[in-house]
């Protein structure tokens, strides 16, 4: 079995950073956050991985662009999300 893999760009004192990870805590879910805070180069490459997304949170769920944090809690309230966190085998 493998560990999915979740990844969040933030900035310090954004809101909506704070509350798509307060839903992975939720969930148990661990992450790796990445602060684009004074680093041009890690928001440039987010950019070029969400396919022009400038806005934080940016959310990748093994490897694929999920969005931000209004699409995060939309796949939750679809019950989306949870099938995209479960272990693969």
């Amino acid at each position: 079995m493998s560990q999915v893999k979740v990844e969040i760009y933030t900035r310090r004192f954004c809101g909506y950073c704070v509350r798509a990870k307060q839903l992975l805590d939720e969930k148990g879910i661990d992450y790796v956050e990445m602060s684009i805070d004074a680093d041009s180069e890690m928001h440039q490459n987010m950019i070029q991985r969400s396919a022009g997304g400038t806005t934080v949170p940016q959310v990748f769920i093994n490897g694929q662009p999920v969005g931000g944090c209004m699409e995060l809690f939309s796949l939750d309230r679809r019950g989306d999300l949870d099938a995209l966190l479960v272990e693969s085998e």
